[in-house]
């Protein structure tokens, strides 16, 4: 059983790696936020295999939810401004 606990362990973990280079190397801000999202999933998985379903929730809420939303309502303001 702990076996399977490690894999998916380390399967979370190199998610949250490539999610993140993935962030930085996108060349479309709208893509880098969205993998930004992704790690924040990823993070919230992580969480809940180590046993924190209430760091896990906020996680999920505040790092794979609002702030990728509040990063996309920004940028379509930024973009979309001078469309009046």
């Amino acid at each position: 059983m702990s076996e399977i606990i490690v894999v998916l362990n380390v399967l979370i973990i190199v998610g949250m790696v490539v999610a993140a280079v993935m962030a930085v190397h996108f060349e479309k801000l709208l893509s880098s936020v969205i993998a930004l999202g992704v790690v924040g999933i990823f993070a919230a998985a992580e969480f809940l295999l180590l046993h924190a379903p209430d760091v896990a929730i906020s996680e999920a809420a505040v790092g794979a939810a609002l702030s990728p939303l509040i990063f996309i309502v920004t940028l379509k303001k930024l973009r979309g401004g001078d469309d009046k």
